[in-house]
């Protein structure tokens, strides 16, 4: 098969062609050529006049539900939904039923995203049943495919466990993924402690919650990396800044996932500074709604970590800018009306996020150079998760999310391709949508041209 892009503008800073306008011929998958000038004989052109192509954006935080939980999501479904956000590549979490922990678990996701529009890449479980006590057999699950170690939607409280994963990991260079959370802080929590929690009556989760966490983790990470105290080299401090990895695949250790408080993004700025081995990403979400959204009490605004004040979302849009922040997650988590038509202290946490992360975000940028949040979605996350980064250049296959970034469009349910409709975006006006995306010899069209 034969695919034009005519006139589009690369987004790509590791492209010699990155704000250029170029045609891009694909055939069987593979880029062909990168220039100027017509084609004929294709059987399908994609016209980029004022649209842009990148390379195939990667969602580093979905909940797939399947096993277990497929009346909520399966992997053909999640496929869809993460096809029709514009992602290539989705790294899926172990919450499943059984937990993804074993290698056939690994084998079972992986097989599903092989030959379709999306790779799936299985997070494997840190601990068994993510009970965070007793160590998975972490060595074979990371030969058997797991791109890093997490235990997902829960924190992994125990200090002891959570020093032995960075041990064990250390000698494969492997990532531990956390989501900073002291559980009991935030027990029945509902939304962000403040004076929103208070008028509705509703109990909150604290801001400390998080960053009590944070600290814990940072001090740990500390004491295996460091534990004599030596000062770090300056090469390895000044690359942290720069977003480098000098020590190979394995400089970035830890990687917290969902921050969203200003002394959060504080803490992981000094921290990078300092030159230690972490990553951070954020929720699109969660850069798009203040906590006072609640007063309506609508179920499908409750997440956690919850929407925090307008102060936060203002840090958090600081850390992208300046690069604390590495990369924009969809936090994709699928759940059912019977989880979700309850009274608001009753209902799941999560909302579906695969198909509206990149309008979010885009939508809400304050200024942001367009590029600097493309890489939020391709360059960064493949860096943390050591994936192989794909290349706009001929000769090479073809791993491209097509996208306008001015379209104003309304988001509405006929667009959720998910199982589960817990989107808090239904009816909103978004600029910038992804119009089609290639990987694996494949051409997903979301809107046709």
């Amino acid at each position: 098969m034969r695919i034009l892009i005519r006139s589009a503008e690369i987004v790509d800073p590791a492209s010699p062609f990155h704000g250029q306008r170029k045609d891009i011929l694909v055939e069987d998958g593979v880029i062909r050529r990168v220039g100027e000038g017509a084609e004929t004989g294709v059987d399908y052109r994609l016209e980029g006049a004022g649209r842009y192509v990148s390379t195939g954006w990667v969602d580093m935080r979905v909940s797939a539900k399947d096993p277990g939980q497929e009346q909520k999501e399966d992997l053909s479904s999640v496929v869809r939904a993460a096809a029709a956000g514009g992602f290539t590549e989705i790294a899926v979490l172990p919450n499943t039923q059984p937990v993804v922990q074993t290698k056939e678990a690994i084998a079972y996701q992986k097989r599903a995203g092989e030959r379709g529009p999306v790779r799936i890449h299985p997070i494997a479980a840190v601990t068994l049943n993510h009970a965070g006590k007793e160590l998975t057999e972490m060595i074979d699950l990371h030969r058997a495919g797991a791109v890093a170690f997490s235990d997902g939607t829960v924190p992994l409280w125990h200090a002891d466990v959570f020093v032995k994963t960075l041990q064990y990991l250390q000698p494969l260079g492997g990532l531990l993924i956390n989501r900073p959370e002291d559980p009991m802080l935030t027990r029945y929590g509902t939304m962000n402690e403040g004076l929103t929690s208070t008028m509705l009556g509703l109990k909150g989760m604290p801001k400390l919650a998080e960053e009590l966490m944070l600290m814990r983790d940072l001090a740990l990470l500390e004491y295996v990396t460091e534990p004599d105290g030596r000062t770090l080299p300056k090469e390895r401090c000044e690359a942290a800044r720069d977003g480098r990895t000098p020590d190979g695949p394995g400089n970035v250790v830890l990687h917290f996932s969902l921050i969203s408080t200003a002394r959060s993004v504080a803490l992981i700025r000094e921290a990078k500074r300092n030159g230690w081995p972490v990553s951070c990403d954020v929720a699109a979400h969660q850069i798009a709604f203040h906590d006072s959204a609640l007063v309506d009490f609508d179920t499908n605004l409750k997440v956690n970590p919850p929407f925090r004040s307008p102060e936060d979302v203002a840090a958090l849009w600081e850390g992208l800018a300046d690069g604390t922040i590495d990369a924009i997650v969809s936090d994709h988590n699928p759940q059912d009306e019977e989880s979700k038509k309850l009274e608001f202290d009753l209902a799941e946490f999560g909302v579906i996020g695969l198909e509206t992360a990149f309008a979010v975000v885009n939508t809400h940028n304050p200024g942001l150079p367009l590029f600097r949040l493309v890489e939020k979605l391709t360059t960064q996350p493949r860096r943390i998760l050591r994936l192989p980064p794909p290349r706009i250049e001929e000769g090479q296959p073809a791993n491209l999310t097509f996208f306008d970034a001015h379209v104003e469009w309304t988001f509405t349910e006929a667009d959720i391709r998910s199982k589960s409709g817990n989107s808090p975006f239904i009816g909103h006006r978004f600029k910038g949508r992804p119009l089609a995306t290639m990987i694996n010899g494949q051409l997903s069209i979301i809107v046709d041209q």
